[in-house]
């Protein structure tokens, strides 16, 4: 049956978009595929699925009609009208709100346990009683009265705007990159100190920099509240300044251990004691922490076989000792403390405040340093911290270490030594531009081999969101979608290692994921995920197929266009024809459940989650409706559901 699209009304929109903004860019874009013999169609398919998180139906016959180096140089601006984003974003009132508001209105478990402590609703030792549902509700009154909202809420928001830019965003590359950098500057909502800030960190540090200079985006994440956090180094601190021995500093911590040794023995002032507990238990952990050092040069810039040492980590340690974040609490005795000696007596003894970021000149190491052989003189305060950041970027084993990482996520998982070198070069002769060696990488004649072709596998995330372009989805409840992509093994932004998800086949694809995979396809496309809609039929200009050999001919080259399906329908033939497919698929899923991450979420919203996340794996819900997978019982949604759960569906 023949195949046609009905280019809408976005192509006008996008090609003129692109005629009036043409530049030099555009005619040094020069994308070698036919050197590869691809042709122009599946050329722009492979573009597709590696820059975006796949093709939308007659989105081939637009990138053709734009012209792919027009559709590249439009991408790389990531400036496209994203009105149906904008819509799907209404209400997400979070979004926008700076790191001050959100530590001020959205609670994580701590700070709604000492609200509830400090207005008496439970006692200090009774802190597990915070989970009973008296006080859950006296605390939620508690906290609309003043204003205040659970964590949860704000975590609902960061997970729903990924799913929805991702599936809906025209400025496809944009997210594609934003996915990429986070999860090499990877921060996890697994830790409490972090989990505020993490909204702030994609929208401020990441999605603005993701095409730019690689110290840009470096620095950003250096200095953000959820990185300095997460890695500790907001805890990194020394003594060995001229600050901390001045005889006013040290007379002054006399005097505060007098009162905090006045308190603690204060038998009648329980509530002042817990705070002053606290603070002592934070003073345990400070002195110089080495996390951020080590991850900074190990997974952000040089790689593990960069050619440093453990001196070396140790020596970025104390250059970047006082960096620190803002006291952002509102009630917080260090933002106190902060507004009574103001910023211009702060400024005077060489505290820095930028935005959320911190420098304490009285908690850095003023001595010497020598790192990777280049000396740093005494002194050096901030500005050896952005020497050291501007010295990592700039040095040939950070630029391997980064272009094979751009390399593996949008060519191949071994990417050839040739294509290494010429993205390296690129990054060294560009000062670190990460859109050069973005160029310098589609302009190689080895992204467009035959051999690179369909060979990565997309991760749980790509998979869901390929799924939801390729059928032209509503999607209405974003963390539907999330708890699949959870269970099918990818919790994204609670991965609890610094090094994010592992950018390779091997990770995503085992028996259990696969199983997992083809109940989303199915469950997907049968319409049993909440909040989840799609018209299938009018992806077939409304056309019923005459049988199922025909729908599964005509939706593989919907859902995967420009592949050579010959292979596939047979394979997906014989399954769609076993009769006992769907009770064979149901007991291995039965046998092989998905071990999701641990999280941290609020106490309020715990429960909740988890009830629902219960009731989506329970056999009621189970996403397999068995009598229509076999025989004349099977339909188009069926047909659909397997092709997306099939491993040619899988590739990119």
């Amino acid at each position: 049956m023949a195949r046609t699209f009905t280019v809408g009304a976005g192509l006008t929109v996008l090609f003129a978009f692109t005629q009036s903004n043409h530049t030099w860019e555009t005619y040094r874009i020069k994308l070698p595929y036919k050197k590869a013999g691809l042709t122009e169609r599946q050329a722009a398919a492979h573009l597709l699925s590696r820059f975006s998180f796949g093709a939308k139906p007659g989105e081939v016959d637009e990138v053709m009609q734009i012209g792919l180096e027009n559709w590249l140089e439009n991408q790389l601006k990531a400036n496209l009208p994203d009105s149906e984003v904008d819509r799907r974003l209404q209400g997400m009132n979070a979004l926008q709100l700076s790191n001050e508001t959100i530590a001020n209105t959205y609670l994580t478990p701590a700070q709604v346990v000492r609200i509830a402590i400090k207005n008496k609703l439970i006692q200090k030792d009774s802190v597990f009683s915070a989970d009973k549902k008296e006080y859950r509700d006296q605390l939620k009154m508690l906290m609309e009265k003043q204003g205040l909202k659970p964590f949860i809420e704000l975590q609902t928001q960061l997970i729903n705007q990924k799913i929805i830019r991702g599936a809906y965003s025209n400025n496809q590359l944009q997210e594609v990159m934003t996915d990429f950098w986070f999860n090499h500057f990877n921060v996890s909502l697994t830790k409490p100190q972090c989990q505020q800030f993490i909204l702030t960190y994609e929208r401020d540090a990441i999605r603005p920099n993701v095409f730019g200079d690689f110290k840009t985006i470096l620095v950003a994440t250096a200095k953000h509240p959820a990185m300095l956090e997460y890695l500790d180094n907001s805890s990194s601190v020394s003594m060995n300044n001229e600050l901390a021995k001045r005889p006013a500093r040290i007379q002054a911590q006399k005097r505060l251990e007098q009162t905090i040794n006045a308190t603690m023995a204060d038998t009648n002032n329980a509530a002042a004691k817990g705070f002053v507990q606290q603070a002592l238990n934070a003073k345990k952990v400070q002195g110089l922490n080495e996390n951020y050092a080590r991850e900074v040069m190990e997974l952000h810039t040089l790689g593990v076989d960069g050619g440093y040492t453990q001196k070396d980590v140790t020596e970025v340690a104390r250059v970047l000792t006082g960096w620190s974040v803002t006291p952002l609490y509102q009630d917080g005795a260090a933002k106190k403390i902060m507004d009574k000696i103001g910023a211009e007596r702060m400024a005077k003894n060489g505290f820095i405040t930028e935005g959320d970021f911190f420098y304490r000149a009285d908690k850095h190491d003023d001595s010497s340093k020598t790192i990777l052989g280049k000396y740093f003189a005494p002194k050096g305060g901030y500005d050896e911290g952005m020497r050291v950041f501007d010295m990592l970027s700039s040095l040939p084993n950070t630029a391997k270490f980064v272009c094979k990482k751009i390399a593996v996520r949008f060519v191949s998982d071994q990417p050839s030594e040739e294509l290494l070198k010429k993205m390296s070069d690129t990054y060294l002769k560009h000062h670190g531009n990460i859109k050069e060696v973005l160029l310098t990488m589609v302009s190689s004649v080895e992204f467009w081999k035959e051999d690179a072709l369909r060979e990565k596998i997309k991760s749980p995330f790509e998979l869901a969101i390929s799924s939801i372009r390729a059928t032209n989805a509503d999607v209405k409840m974003p963390m539907q979608i999330f708890n699949w992509c959870s269970r099918m093994g990818q919790r994204f932004y609670f991965y609890q290692a610094p090094t994010g998800f592992p950018d390779r086949g091997g990770y995503w694809i085992n028996t259990g994921s696969l199983l997992n995979r083809m109940n989303f396809g199915l469950a997907f496309a049968t319409g049993k995920i909440p909040g989840v809609s799609l018209d299938l039929l009018a992806l077939n200009q409304h056309h019923e197929p005459e049988s199922v050999e025909a729908a599964l001919k005509i939706y593989s080259q919907i859902l995967l266009p420009e592949r050579n399906q010959e292979a596939n329908i047979k394979r997906l033939t014989a399954l769609i024809n076993d009769n006992k497919v769907g009770d064979k698929i149901v007991a291995a899923a039965n046998k092989t459940q998905p071990a999701l991450q641990e999280t941290e979420t609020d106490m309020m919203g715990q429960r909740a989650e988890a009830k629902q996340e219960k009731a989506m794996l329970s056999k009621k819900n189970r996403p397999i409706n068995t009598p229509t997978l076999a025989g004349n019982n099977t339909t188009v949604a069926n047909v659909t559901g397997v092709i997306i759960g099939s491993p040619e569906f899988q590739r990119k």
